[in-house]
């Protein structure tokens, strides 16, 4: 018994020490020792070699498929070819009629948003082009072959084995470490002194957090970092989104006040740092919310305002629709692209499908997270412009920095209607087409 507790305590104490002076501190100091770089790399070999075994998979199955296509009968081959023929026919013929019958028009219109839904899309998690050895992303491909099948069982050994308990620690000495540093800090009174001292709690507090998930983040673009008195705004994929932009600089958070442990992690950190936090009442009260971050905004030696206008977490292949209310505060807007690396990990939070352990779950139990972080160049409120056109702007700038689709649609359609402004517009669209039918048939 006694040697059982002699390497338990072995193996506890060469946890911490891998914990402590590998992990922890280079990520205090902003260091980095090349670890993560080199599993990356690794992974991205194994991930190579899985996708070329089930490549050549696929190709011989295609190939014996080709060859049962010869051996079929030529006439149920006419017949195919005959009746594809009829349906194109049809088509034709649905086209044309819709010109003139109202039903008809309305159900093409719905069948194409059916094929080509641009919205509900976006609220699930991203299609992957290859496996990455995920069961969560393909529950057949680890039975396809015994040499798969054995990459993916180590895998989930190392995934769950190893590296789940190492970022659990990591994630509760972060969290732990930002509630007693932010406490503390709390106590001084208001000076420069306080306000570093808060910065480098916070900074050091997301960096932990950070290398408790693995993350690899490339920054871009760093002369453009969001400045103190300014609002920095960007695409919203997950809950991390916070931890990946804090850890290149400290931000002021914006958001409802929470009850249970994140409460508790909300009221710490209103002590040292003036984040705005608001009521359920106050969230409801636009006027009260914009004057609360004015208020912010003006003082320009407060942290710059992070906030992500969409409202909600999109799929990591979009942007949606910016609320107006984040632009008409004034000031200057710092616009940031975020981009996930899906091969690693679906870092997308679909919210009606996992509550936040489950997500957090998944996420420890990922490979890594991959991201790219881009700032682009500040942006202003532009003579003529109004707040909506502005947001606008900056939406299709991120967009088109990190290659995500730029969509008009409102985020709000996760869990709300179709606003009457959204069927206004098609109602109009089809009465145009009305007028000019029979402005045709008048001539």
């Amino acid at each position: 018994m006694e040697d059982l507790w002699s390497v338990a305590a072995a193996v506890f104490q060469l946890w911490m020490f891998v914990v402590v002076f590998l992990i922890m501190l280079p990520a205090m100091f902003g260091l980095s020792l090349g670890v993560t770089g080199v599993y990356i790399q690794v992974l991205v070999k194994i991930l190579e070699v899985t996708n070329h075994t089930l490549l050549t998979i696929k190709n011989t199955e295609a190939h014996f498929n080709s060859l049962w296509l010869i051996f079929k009968n030529s006439k149920m081959t006419q017949n195919l070819s005959k009746m594809i023929q009829d349906l194109c026919k049809m088509s034709r013929n649905l086209s044309q009629m819709t010109k003139d019958l109202d039903v008809l028009f309305f159900c093409k219109k719905g069948l194409e948003s059916i094929v080509d839904d641009q919205v509900t899309q976006r609220f699930s998690s991203e299609e992957l082009a290859s496996w990455n050895l995920l069961t969560r992303t393909n529950q057949n491909f680890r039975y396809i072959s015994l040499r798969l099948t054995i990459i993916w069982g180590v895998g989930v050994f190392i995934r769950y084995g190893v590296l789940f308990p190492l970022r659990f620690t990591l994630a509760i000495i972060g969290l732990s470490w930002l509630v007693i540093g932010t406490t503390l800090v709390g106590f001084l009174p208001d000076s420069s002194v306080k306000n570093w001292l808060s910065e480098l709690v916070h900074l050091t507090c997301y960096r932990i957090c950070a290398r408790g998930l693995s993350a690899t983040v490339h920054y871009h673009n760093k002369e453009n970092r969001p400045q103190k008195g300014g609002i920095c705004v960007a695409n919203h994929t997950t809950p991390i989104d916070v931890v990946i932009l804090a850890n290149d600089g400290c931000y002021a958070m914006v958001g409802q006040v929470h009850g249970g442990l994140l409460g508790v992690i909300q009221r710490s950190m209103v002590r040292s740092c003036p984040h705005v936090w608001f009521e359920r009442s106050e969230m409801k009260d636009r006027h009260a919310v914009t004057s609360r971050l004015r208020a912010h905004v003006a003082a320009k030696t407060k942290l710059p305002i992070l906030i992500f206008p969409e409202g909600t977490c999109i799929n990591n292949t979009s942007v949606m629709m910016f609320k107006k209310g984040s632009f008409e505060i004034g000031g200057t807007i710092y616009p940031v692209a975020i981009k996930y690396d899906p091969r690693f990990g679906d870092a997308f939070w679909n919210s009606s499908k996992f509550n936040m352990v489950n997500y957090l779950l998944r996420m420890m139990t990922s490979w890594a997270i991959v991201v790219n972080v881009w700032y682009l160049p500040p942006m202003t409120l532009q003579d003529g412009e109004d707040a909506a056109q502005f947001a606008n702007r900056v939406k299709s700038a991120i967009a088109h920095q990190g290659g995500l689709l730029d969509l008009d649609w409102d985020g709000g359609l996760k869990r709300g209607k179709v606003k009457d402004s959204f069927k206004e517009e098609q109602q109009k669209m089809y009465s145009s087409l009305i007028v000019g039918h029979n402005g045709i048939n008048n001539l």
